[in-house]
């Protein structure tokens, strides 16, 4: 997946936010996005982008080879 706010957050943060969205905690998700990205601060656009990319990607499921 390429996005430029995702390819900022460290694993760690990717993982929590994949959790947040995974249940339906979008606005908690976009929360911790913006806490801890560092600065330049993401836009809540930017942010809520990333979440409906990261839902498609989760539904998804994992690819198979």
């Amino acid at each position: 997946m390429e996005n430029v706010l995702w390819d900022r957050l460290s694993v760690e943060v990717r993982s929590e936010v994949d959790s947040l969205v995974s249940t339906g905690r979008n606005v908690q998700a976009i929360a911790v996005m913006r806490d801890r990205v560092g600065l330049p601060m993401p836009s809540l656009h930017e942010c809520v982008d990333l979440v409906d990319q990261r839902f498609s990607v989760l539904r998804q499921g994992p690819t198979h080879s």
